[in-house]
């Protein structure tokens, strides 16, 4: 969809349309009420300072239908759709896909919630690296991690559907 197009939308249709990037519901309705945005960095720009004050109930609420990393997500649904191209380049192995199993048991285990990263743009071993080093993490220090993470997945996602 086009900026134009989405900054004409309904609020209700554009909260639809933007959801699927991050499911937080202050963020949703600041993307929203910020339009119309004159450049795709604006709208952007705006995103991120929604994103600036995320606490672990945002990501939480995030987290409730995300994924874990190596799995394939299920349903036809936008969020399904976004992560499972966002998987795509991975390149997972019988090798890699039991390790990043066993990586994300022992990281739920630890931290009681999903092992969330950036998959666009990263291959199995950098993200098997990155889970090992985080797993090293105390609880507040893997908060903030993933609530980057999460900020960093909700724009890109956002870039995506404004792009088009």
């Amino acid at each position: 969809m086009s900026l134009a197009a989405f900054n004409a939308l309904e609020p209700q249709a554009a909260a639809e349309l933007i959801r699927p990037c991050v499911d937080s519901d202050g963020w949703v309705t600041a993307v929203v009420a910020g339009r119309p945005y004159s450049s795709v960095d604006d709208a952007l720009a705006a995103a991120e300072t929604a994103a600036a004050g995320w606490v672990e109930a945002d990501l939480d609420q995030a987290l409730a239908h995300h994924p874990r990393i190596g799995d394939r997500a299920a349903g036809t649904n936008s969020e399904a759709t976004m992560s499972r191209s966002e998987q795509a380049g991975v390149g997972l192995n019988s090798v890699t896909s039991s390790q990043m199993l066993a990586g994300n048991r022992e990281y739920e285990q630890r931290f009681g919630r999903v092992f969330l990263i950036r998959a666009a743009g990263r291959s199995a071993a950098e993200i098997l690296a990155e889970l090992d080093r985080r797993l090293g993490n105390s609880p507040d220090q893997e908060t903030g991690e993933a609530i980057e993470q999460l900020r960093q997945i909700a724009l890109l996602r956002l870039r995506g559907v404004i792009e088009q």
